[in-house]
């Protein structure tokens, strides 16, 4: 529950205000959409240079978590930012969810701004779908940061997600007022909330997709991390081709809320070894 707390106050106070103002995941002024096949998608792209594509996480997570981000990497890189659908002001669509469905938006909403190879930075939800975007598309990603995830395999889970309206606006009304005032299908939240339960519970990525990608992964999170073991995330380092491994002590999910500079400084160092390159 600390977790979610923290986590809660980051987002309600990135509704707000972050250190430029910019009213990051409702930006009328470089917000946009992209019809991938059954859904619009909502994407805001900032700055020049060589792009870099940042997925959220889930549920809780949307555009706006990123703001810190953001705010350092769009005054030397194009920051490509994909609004999942179900989530924000994206449609949910009709085809179930999975970390496979979601990389592969993340591939069209990609293609349709840059013919470029991207760096990716996915943290959650979207640590798992850039693990399968870089997968499935190695031709697309030259260098992965992904953040609160490791190895998610099928078997030993104990458990069950269940995350629905009823209990999410009750224990944080503010933030999900917010969320769902966004949503061009707010009848089809819980739909949305159900497909991710589903999604959670059932779907898995483990060897079986660490095993494809093939640019430099830096694999990062906090050493209290309820969702993500440290020795997931050490799995999955080891299971990867290339790949750094970097835990941050005293923080748990939400690892960049937690202490930024923290975060910050090993991502800095792992983007510019790709530019110097």
């Amino acid at each position: 529950m600390k977790r979610i707390r923290i986590l809660i106050l980051f987002c309600l106070s990135a509704l707000i205000t972050n250190a430029q103002n910019i009213p990051y995941g409702n930006n009328s002024a470089t917000g946009n959409y992209f019809n991938v096949g059954d859904a619009k998608l909502y994407y805001e792209v900032y700055g020049k240079g060589k792009p870099i594509v940042l997925l959220h996480g889930g549920v809780y997570g949307y555009i706006d978590e990123f703001a810190s981000f953001i705010d350092k990497l769009s005054p030397g890189y194009q920051v490509i930012c994909i609004a999942t659908r179900g989530h924000g002001k994206s449609e949910l669509g009709k085809i179930p969810c999975s970390y496979q469905q979601r990389a592969e938006d993340a591939y069209k909403v990609i293609r349709h701004i840059t013919n470029d190879s991207v760096l990716v930075l996915g943290f959650s939800d979207g640590a798992y779908s850039a693990f399968k975007l870089a997968a499935i598309h190695p031709e697309l990603v030259k260098k992965l940061i992904t953040i609160g995830g490791g190895d998610y395999p099928k078997e030993g889970r104990t458990g069950k997600f269940n995350y629905n309206p009823e209990e999410l606006m009750k224990n944080y009304p503010d933030l999900f007022k917010g969320r769902v005032a966004l949503m061009p299908e707010p009848d089809r939240w819980r739909e949305s909330l159900t497909n991710a339960n589903r999604m959670y519970n059932e779907d898995f990525v483990s060897t079986e997709t660490f095993s494809k990608i093939k640019c430099p992964v830096l694999v990062m999170g906090g050493d209290r991390d309820d969702y993500t073991k440290v020795e997931a995330m050490l799995k999955c380092a080891r299971s990867l081709k290339d790949a750094g491994l970097s835990i941050i002590p005293g923080c748990s999910h939400v690892v960049f809320f937690c202490d930024f500079p923290a975060v910050w400084a090993p991502i800095q160092s792992f983007i510019e070894r790709d530019t110097v390159k």
